[in-house]
């Protein structure tokens, strides 16, 4: 009888061992305890763009060539109920490549956006909201064919905006509108040749007659770097599909300065039409409109006594670009 109970009692107490193992294991597995949701969304998007044309013996003309463009975009939100914090990131790099002429660049542009708002409830779409915008280029920029003399650089320009004000942000409708009474832009030319010039609205150079030789100048002040404005911004975006895998995008940007000539409105305005063919091909054809009083033109001149090539500006305006490609697109979280 003692052996039996015995007998009983180590199966039983085995049994609760086993039990209470499994327990614990169970308990502490990272692997099966839920993953609590994220409230941050992310979305990211590499594309790029290429055509081609070539000529061999072709009876009508013509001149081969090809070109690339590298395109990227990098969103981040994070929503947590009233608070929400969009950052966005978008490069382009295009090149182009025609017999007898060099490697010409297409387009070159590095912008990053980042807006913090605060809504009063859940179900509004209006935000108290703050917005930063930053954007310059990756290399210098020509008057082509003139390559001897850089008409812009990295960060030369670079412009910041840093303001406050109201958004409406419609997330069903995908569009987005921002106003700001009060913002700053900052304007930097770091390099100090397109400085002494004045380019891109910056104080230029003071020269002077050199005393030892009076048809020389000399250098008395250096041009300003940085150019401080203050100011009204409206931005707006809009996304909307009009076809089926047809997709409308627009961007737009206006912005006057206060206390230099109030009412005279910078204009950037991007829009571009997606045709998606499928999950990796895409063709896009869009229109990029350019207007800042602050932008001159330049124009190449000779000095008939020397030879020597310069450029002086030409006055502002309207800058207009457009583009149509064909392409991978790959998208990724």
């Amino acid at each position: 009888m003692n052996l039996l109970r015995s007998t009983l009692l180590l199966l039983l107490l085995l049994f609760s061992t086993k039990n209470f193992a499994q327990l614990i294991q169970t308990t502490l597995d990272p692997n099966q305890i839920p993953k609590l949701p994220s409230n941050w969304n992310k979305k990211n998007q590499l594309g790029f763009d290429i055509s081609e044309i070539a000529f061999v013996n072709w009876s009508a003309g013509g001149t081969s060539s090809i070109s690339g463009l590298f395109k990227g975009e990098f969103n981040r939100t994070y929503i947590k109920k009233n608070h929400k914090w969009a950052n966005e990131l978008i490069v382009k790099y295009g090149l182009n490549k025609q017999d007898g002429t060099e490697l010409r660049k297409t387009d070159d542009a590095l912008l990053l956006n980042s807006t913090y708002g605060f809504r009063k409830d859940t179900l509004s779409n209006w935000y108290y909201s703050a917005k930063f915008n930053f954007n310059t280029q990756f290399t210098n920029g020509y008057n082509y064919p003139n390559k001897d003399i850089a008409i812009s650089k990295p960060f030369a320009p670079a412009y910041v905006f840093l303001g406050a004000g109201a958004e409406n942000s419609n997330k069903q409708k995908n569009r987005t509108f921002y106003f700001s009474p009060i913002t700053l832009k900052t304007t930097l030319v770091l390099d100090q040749y397109l400085a002494n010039q004045g380019s891109f609205g910056v104080k230029k150079a003071i020269y002077g007659p050199d005393p030892l030789d009076p048809a020389n100048q000399i250098l008395i002040e250096e041009g300003q770097r940085i150019k401080a404005e203050f100011g009204i911004l409206f931005t707006g975006y809009m996304k909307n599909e009009i076809y089926k895998n047809v997709f409308y995008e627009n961007r737009l940007s206006l912005y006057t300065d206060y206390l230099n000539r109030f009412g005279n409105v910078d204009i950037d305005y991007d829009t571009r039409l997606d045709l998606v063919v499928n999950a990796y091909v895409k063709a896009n054809i869009g229109v990029h409109l350019v207007y800042d009083d602050d932008i001159k033109t330049k124009k190449d001149i000779v000095d008939p006594a020397t030879g020597a090539k310069s450029q002086v500006n030409d006055g502002p305006r309207m800058q207009l670009r457009q583009v149509l490609g064909v392409g991978l697109v790959y998208a990724f979280q």
